[in-house]
């Protein structure tokens, strides 16, 4: 691994501060929360980051560095062990209501970073084992209809009215919130049914994923519950829909106000000038440089660590995790970005003229 790749070790900081979190047994549980969205976001306030991109020579050789894909698949057995002990910590009856809460912050602080992130990343790998490990973290959110949604639905619709998952300009991440949660599923169940009539099998059939993906989740709640009570499955599903908030506040910053243009029945392609961008270094590495959005949804085959700054594209002031915290404040979250959109919107127009 290139000098510059041991960077990527750090995306193993938010399991190890989750782990840390619910070991603590006390106020120390909040700790996860305070670094990654308190310490961190403060930090990246006085970053600016790099735009400069690997050269050709430097981008076959970590292309094919298989070092980059292993830090990717570790988490994958570190979001089961957070999973386990969690779920054995808070079952404990002689550990404080507070404590517990902060672990639960922390275990949805794992299912957002990785439980959904990494599983974003390995959902667009095509290897049969890098998407059943998509898959798996998934699961540990009870989000799995993302799999299908975010890569056959996002991935065609996004910054356009028909995607569920790219923001209005003018809708409140709250908003946001209801009509994304509520359109993704439905949409998932949509694009499948449409995956099976073109081959012809039955709505019932054992292909259909999203049916599947409903009962595998069924099954591990039936477990939870089993296993460690009803107390704890409350904690689960409550560690879980944190995770799901942190990847939706994610999906609201990434394409807020920003469209495509419609030609007659369809829409031009997807461009860089479509996602918001940042070069903020926390914030690329805790999140395996999916702040370089703007790269990957012009190509979405290309790996994280690949992935390009444009010139072109808008960028955001600080890093995703500052800006996810200016979201949850509609006021503060329009003044500052409606100003961003004005200058994005002369300078497409600049071009356009020129």
């Amino acid at each position: 691994m290139q000098l510059r790749g041991i960077k990527y070790v750090l995306v193993y900081t938010t399991p190890l501060i989750v782990l840390l979190s619910i070991y603590s047994g006390n106020e120390w549980s909040f700790s996860a929360v305070i670094l990654l969205f308190g310490i961190i976001p403060f930090l990246e306030l006085f970053t600016k980051g790099s735009a400069i991109n690997l050269e050709k020579v430097e981008e076959e050789l970590a292309k094919e560095d298989k070092r980059y894909d292993w830090l990717l698949y570790g988490l994958v057995p570190l979001q089961y062990i957070i999973l386990v002990y969690f779920l054995y910590q808070v079952s404990l009856e002689n550990l404080p209501l507070y404590y517990k809460l902060g672990a639960t912050l922390a275990f949805g602080m794992a299912c957002g970073i990785l439980g959904i992130n990494a599983a974003h990343e390995l959902g667009h790998r095509i290897t049969w084992y890098e998407q059943l490990m998509s898959k798996l973290l998934l699961l540990t959110t009870l989000y799995m209809h993302f799999f299908i949604e975010h890569n056959r639905g996002h991935h065609k619709n996004v910054s356009t009215d028909d995607d569920p998952a790219s923001s209005r300009i003018g809708e409140t991440v709250y908003a946001f919130y209801f009509r994304t949660i509520w359109g993704s599923w439905r949409s998932a169940w949509h694009l499948e049914r449409e995956k099976l009539k073109r081959k012809h099998l039955s709505f019932w059939s054992i292909k259909n994923e999203m049916l599947l993906y409903q009962i595998v989740q069924l099954l591990l709640i039936v477990t939870i519950w089993v296993a460690f009570g009803g107390k704890t499955l409350l904690f689960f599903m409550l560690g879980s829909l944190i995770g799901i908030l942190l990847l939706e506040t994610v999906n609201y910053i990434e394409h807020y106000g920003l469209r495509r243009k419609k030609n007659g029945e369809n829409y031009e392609r997807t461009l860089p000038i479509h996602s918001w961008n940042s070069n903020h270094p926390l914030g690329r590495l805790l999140l395996l440089e999916l702040s370089r959005h703007s790269d990957h949804h012009y190509m979405a085959s290309r790996k994280y660590q690949l992935l390009r700054h444009f010139d072109e594209s808008p960028q955001m002031p600080t890093g995703y995790p500052g800006m996810l915290l200016l979201s949850l404040f509609p006021p503060l979250w329009f003044k500052v970005m409606h100003k961003r959109i004005d200058v994005y919107r002369q300078t497409l127009k600049g071009k356009e003229l020129a």
